[in-house]
């Protein structure tokens, strides 16, 4: 085979590659969307159980891939206890931008979800080694001063709704905390040990934590709802989109990483605003519009800089110098040994 074929078909391979990802990308951005609006509803509706809504994703999760890993009959790749630490920091991500439905408005709560990315690029850089060129952390600076333009809305520059919408702020950037450190942590497990093993124990281990808070915090609050069809509803999509969030995020996670991932479903924010729209018949300030677009504008220069190596330490097995590399990098091995044979 010539040179220039076989360049053709890897940068062929490569391009199918990013496509896919990015389509994966788009697949969890949107069920994202979904998880938001039917959250969204569930306080619209006058529930206020934050904890209680996602018990019933984190069973299903268990259910369905606690079947596969008891039919395998393996032993876990991962400790328990780091299950239960990514479960805890799960669980409490979940609650804490739930609760913020109930003082914020859908678009304020997706968009400043998106703080995520800092806080991800951090933990990355300290626990798994990944560094970021200048470009990419200047397309990062830039996601965020767009979604800084958010706290002029709700602060009442553009009018943010809300019954106390600066709370609700405050309440999704402590979840995205919480969510950047679950990222990270199933970054790792999914790149370095079994996609599957990971999934079900969230879900095992976040149902578990779950079902302990809610007796402690929720049970007034689940007895004083009265439950209608449109409750009933509400819980199923819930439950249904966040069940296929768990079940699409760890492949987006295996082929990139935890900050290219929090990046790709910024989309989910447009599609906030369309339910927005649609759906709530609200009208959308015009510094939502302009900080999406600045979110954008650093969503492509990070993409466009994006590096191709990320070193990770190992968290067991004594082996702190082990490394991998992204689907890419792979890639270009294949290439040169084909070249050298």
């Amino acid at each position: 085979m010539s040179w220039c074929n076989l360049n053709g078909s890897w940068r062929s391979h490569e391009t199918w590659k990013t496509i896919y990802l990015l389509f994966l990308g788009q697949v969890v951005s949107f069920v994202l969307a979904l998880g938001s609006f039917t959250s969204s509803l569930i306080a619209d509706l006058g529930v206020d159980a934050p904890l209680s809504q996602t018990l019933f994703p984190y069973f299903f999760l268990a259910s369905v891939y606690g079947s596969i890993l008891l039919y395998r009959r393996k032993r876990l790749l991962v400790s328990w206890y780091w299950y239960l630490l990514l479960g805890f920091v799960d669980v409490h991500g979940n609650y804490l931008v739930n609760k913020a439905y109930q003082f914020s408005s859908i678009t304020s709560v997706t968009l400043l979800d998106c703080w995520t990315i800092p806080w991800v690029m951090i933990l990355t850089w300290f626990f798994l080694g990944t560094r970021y060129s200048l470009w990419q952390l200047f397309g990062a600076a830039i996601c965020i001063i767009g979604l800084g333009l958010v706290f002029l809305s709700d602060a009442g520059v553009g009018g943010g709704d809300g019954s106390k919408p600066l709370l609700g702020d405050v309440l999704v950037i402590a979840g995205a905390v919480f969510y950047a450190m679950s990222n990270v942590g199933e970054e790792f497990c999914v790149k370095k040990k079994n996609r599957i093993e990971v999934v079900a124990m969230i879900g095992v281990y976040g149902f578990l934590v779950s079902v302990v808070e809610v007796s402690i915090v929720e049970l007034k609050s689940l007895e004083s709802i009265e439950w209608s069809t449109d409750i009933i509803l509400a819980f199923a999509g819930y439950a249904v989109s966040t069940f296929m969030f768990y079940t699409v995020a760890p492949f987006v996670l295996q082929l990139s990483g935890a900050t290219m991932f929090n990046l790709s479903i910024l989309t989910s924010d447009m599609w906030a605003v369309v339910i927005r729209i649609f759906f709530y018949h609200q009208q959308v300030d015009w510094l939502y519009y302009l900080s999406f677009t600045i979110v954008c504008i650093g969503l492509v220069i990070y993409s466009t800089t994006e590096k191709n190596y990320v070193p990770v330490p190992a968290i067991e097995d004594g082996n702190s110098n082990t490394q991998y590399e992204v689907l890419t990098e792979e890639i270009e091995a294949t290439r040169n040994e084909s070249l050298v044979s």
